[in-house]
């Protein structure tokens, strides 16, 4: 076929410049969100409303309706020995690497967790007490989306960890999932999926009992419901399109960052951009990106997503680069700058993970490193972070004060009380600084 890719390439000296830089931006942006109030968001309100209304019936029959699958209530849980049968035929060989890839991301996760390193007596941390956790559903397994969200809660001392799925592997799911699920002590596993339920997770129903909190990957309508359901619940973030943001000079290997690129852009949607201060290598990476996409089982639609959400960019300086970096705010970053990464690294104010080096692809995270692949996307990295063991944990103040203390301050406190009017505010200093009370 033949591959027409020489327009995602952007010069600095081209009078639309800033304009395509946007445009990319705001296209990940627009695939991550329905518009408010348009077809698709009434179509989730409609979803949600029908969970609410019919419960673990309104499951059944839009489990049956998206997935070509029914169940009553009383299947929608795995079975115990549905999950041990899993684990039991795992290949020797993969549960060495899972049982690896574990105890990285638990070492991690319990070397950054604040939970047991702060200590005041004006602040009580509690873990969560109940965790939603979503797994795309797909006919390959995706056991690393399991450990990388239920492991950071098992650190934070979360009691209760739910995984919903969507029933697409022979009509339930994966049994490396389910493996991976076993190997962490984790039992209760819904073949449901989608919208409906992360409404079911929220709300609660008969089968399903209500979470606290709802974290993990999943499509347009698993991330949007997420949004909607905000307040019932809490979520980790609202995850769009899989991004990766590569700043690269000339001396970094251009078959290799087009394979990086690749590998987000083949998620379609995914996103994949590059910005470099060489022309050159600019266009080595899209001759190399070419080649590359020939040997790809899903050519055409990584094609689409390279011409919708991606661009390969020239710019004139470094400090233009970071301070677009920065405007994205991808959720990953890679810095292939030479001997100079690390320094360009400690620039960046905005990115959900940054990769440094020529050998830190966006992989070694998604597997393998510590931290959680669970990233904020869509440019939220300016406001949102990785999903990690602290976000498990939940601050509650406490506030303690003795007569004295309230008698040197009772003035003070009364004072503010009155200018806003809230008069009773101010007696309940009052009375007990008049009343005859015990110390």
């Amino acid at each position: 076929m033949t591959l027409k890719l020489d327009e995602i390439l952007v010069l600095r000296s081209q009078k639309d410049f800033q304009q395509r830089l946007t445009a990319i931006r705001d296209a990940v942006l627009a695939a991550t969100h329905f518009a408010d109030g348009g077809e698709l968001d009434k179509k989730l309100s409609a979803i949600i409303k029908k969970v609410n209304e019919d419960r673990d019936a309104a499951l059944t029959e839009l489990t049956e309706k998206f997935d070509g699958v029914r169940f009553e209530a009383d299947k929608f849980r795995i079975a115990s020995d549905e999950i041990h049968k899993a684990h039991a035929l795992i290949e020797p060989q993969l549960l060495t690497s899972i049982r690896k890839a574990i105890d990285n991301i638990r070492r991690y996760q319990q070397e950054i967790f604040i939970g047991d390193k702060i200590s005041h007596p004006g602040l009580k941390l509690t873990p969560v007490r109940r965790v939603g956790v979503c797994v795309p559903g797909a006919s390959a397994p995706l056991p690393s989306t399991v450990i990388m969200t239920a492991v950071p809660a098992q650190v934070a001392g979360v009691d209760q960890i739910a995984v919903i799925s969507p029933p697409r592997y022979r009509g339930s799911i994966h049994p490396v999932t389910l493996a991976v699920c076993h190997e962490l002590g984790i039992d209760e596993i819904y073949r449901v999926g989608g919208a409906q339920a992360v409404a079911a997770l929220a709300m609660g129903t008969p089968t399903i009992e209500q979470v606290d909190k709802i974290v993990g990957p999943g499509n347009q309508w698993v991330q949007m419901a997420k949004k909607k359901m905000l307040g019932h619940i809490g979520i980790d973030s609202v995850a769009g399109p899989s991004e990766v943001l590569i700043i690269a000079n000339d001396q970094a290997h251009p078959d290799w960052v087009a394979a990086d690129m690749l590998s987000q852009a083949e998620h379609a949607p995914g996103s994949a951009v590059l910005f470099t201060d060489s022309e050159n290598f600019a266009m080595a990476v899209l001759e190399h990106l070419k080649k590359q996409l020939a040997d790809l089982d899903r050519t055409e639609k990584t094609v689409e997503c390279l011409r919708k959400y991606s661009g390969i960019v020239v710019f004139e300086s470094l400090d233009e680069m970071v301070e677009w970096a920065d405007i994205f705010a991808a959720e990953h970053l890679q810095i292939q700058w030479g001997d100079n990464s690390r320094q360009v690294a400690q620039r960046i104010r905005n990115a959900g993970a940054i990769f440094v080096g020529h050998y830190t692809p966006v992989a070694v995270g998604d597997y393998w490193a510590g931290p959680s692949h669970t990233l904020p996307t869509g440019g939220s990295a300016r406001f949102f972070s990785a999903l990690s063991s602290n976000d498990f944990i939940k601050s509650t103040s406490v506030i303690e004060f003795d007569k004295k203390r309230l008698e040197n301050d009772s003035a003070d406190i009364i004072r503010l009380a009155q200018i806003e009017g809230l008069d009773a505010h101010a007696r309940s200093i009052g009375i007990r600084l008049g009343a005859d009370t015990p110390d």
